[in-house]
């Protein structure tokens, strides 16, 4: 399914970050009054009755210098409506209308997307009174809001939840595994498509992506068959976009959401960066399957155990989740190309697994029986029974006397099991506790 994106858009200072960590519930971006301060790459899925969608907070990918600063925002603004599939306006009651938002409103206005004008700051009667100059901008969506305190933000969460579509709708028509090719500019990504599908025409067709923003390659040949989602954009609109971060990041989480396996692309020479971690850690979040690729590996200088430390550092960034295939290629000298496609296609199997009751209670309570879970308050908490849950990412319920007593370290112990023993290499693996 195609993900729903929002993205916030407004002049620096009027609070988006505050309200993007609002909507994710964390401390992610760092706040701070200067103006121009989110650095950190601004991006998360929230959910809200039950509805997930996307977030994007476009204040983390403006430069900083004052000239080229209005001229970028409105070429983010031009990007999201491009897109996000809603945007969220942000303007701020303390300082009023100014001729960033007038311009931003002008050019917001002429959208058929959907823009949900956000007053932020209005946090007593005196701030409501003064925010209803909003109203001038002529926008109907309007929500009077304080990212601060959390006041009016339910409101504006409601409308925008009421334009997604239930998931259940989309079905896939090819019942063919998907895998995205993800990671930042400049990794790969075009070089890669080139090297699996090779310059053999024949075997490659091009599908319109039911995102506009990716493109859909069916892959047929050695008895393989699966669809490529490729975001290096081949039908990029203009120049301009071509080395803007923000507009590969909404592309890259379009592709997620449509992809069962996503090969993330790491560049050797550069090793492993926060903004790599970031669309890991939103991959695990989203439940899909995951192929660490490294990529221009031809690049650097062997010694004998290389590759092995090279695997055990990323692991170590990627904990809490090791449990994922590394592949090191390059995609220029087709080294290993034909085992990225063996390694995502097991990735695939490894998600679609379904382990039968009783061989799972069979194993995983010898497992608890082994190990029990701490004391908590004078009570043993013991596990009766386990069941795998009929959800596309492998969740498991284990039931239990006490199942709100049971803690992080014994989950992590539970999960470490079920990957001993059933194969779920490349997956997260969701566990819950019931009440027996």
């Amino acid at each position: 399914m195609a993900g729903f994106t929002v993205a916030i858009v407004g002049r620096p200072n009027v609070g988006k970050s505050t309200f993007f960590n609002r909507l994710l519930e964390q401390r992610k971006a760092i706040v701070d009054d200067t103006s121009g301060v989110t650095r950190d790459r601004q991006y998360g899925v929230t959910d809200w009755n039950g509805k997930t969608f996307n977030v994007i907070d476009t204040g983390g990918f403006v430069p900083q210098s004052e000239d080229i600063f209005e001229r970028e925002i409105k070429k983010q603004v031009m990007i999201a409506l491009q897109e996000a599939s809603a945007v969220i306006f942000m303007v701020d009651t303390a300082t009023g209308i100014t001729n960033l938002d007038q311009a931003m409103a002008d050019v917001l206005r002429r959208t058929e997307k959907p823009v949900f004008l956000a007053v932020n700051k209005v946090d007593n009667s005196e701030r409501l009174l003064e925010a209803t100059e909003f109203y001038s901008l002529g926008f109907e969506n309007i929500f009077f809001i304080s990212a601060m305190t959390g006041s009016g933000t339910g409101e504006i969460l409601d409308a925008i939840t009421a334009l997604i579509k239930d998931d259940s709708a989309e079905v896939d028509e090819t019942g063919l595994p998907k895998f995205a090719i993800i990671g930042q500019p400049n990794v790969g990504k075009s070089s890669l498509l080139n090297a699996l599908t090779g310059q053999e025409r024949t075997i490659v067709s091009d599908i319109p992506g039911t995102t506009r923003d990716t493109i859909h390659t069916h892959y047929n040949l050695f008895q393989r068959e699966f669809i490529l989602i490729d975001t290096a954009g081949i039908r990029r609109k203009s120049k301009v976009h071509e080395d803007l971060e923000f507009y590969s990041v909404i592309r890259a989480i379009n592709a997620m959401d449509e992809a069962d396996v996503c090969l993330l692309l790491i560049d050797a020479t550069k090793g492993i960066t926060a903004q790599d971690l970031n669309i890991f850690s939103l991959a695990v979040k989203k439940g899909k399957g995951i192929v660490l690729l490294v990529n221009k590996w031809d690049l650097i200088t062997k010694e004998t155990n290389s590759a092995k430390e090279y695997e055990k550092e990323l692991k170590e960034r990627l904990a809490p989740l090791t449990d994922i295939p590394v592949v090191f290629i390059s995609a220029i000298e087709k080294l290993r190309i034909f085992k990225v496609i063996e390694v995502a296609l097991e990735v695939y199997a490894n998600r679609q697994r379904k382990v039968p009751t009783s061989q799972l209670n069979d194993v995983m309570l010898k497992a608890v029986e082994s190990y029990h879970a701490p004391v908590v308050r004078g009570h043993a908490i013991k596990i009766k029974y386990v069941t795998q849950l009929p959800t596309i990412t492998p969740s498991f319920a284990f039931f239990s006397n006490h199942p709100d007593d049971i803690k992080l370290p014994y989950k992590n112990y539970l999960e470490n099991q079920l990957r001993k023993q059933f194969n779920f290499s490349g997956v997260p693996i969701r566990i819950f506790f019931r009440k027996k």
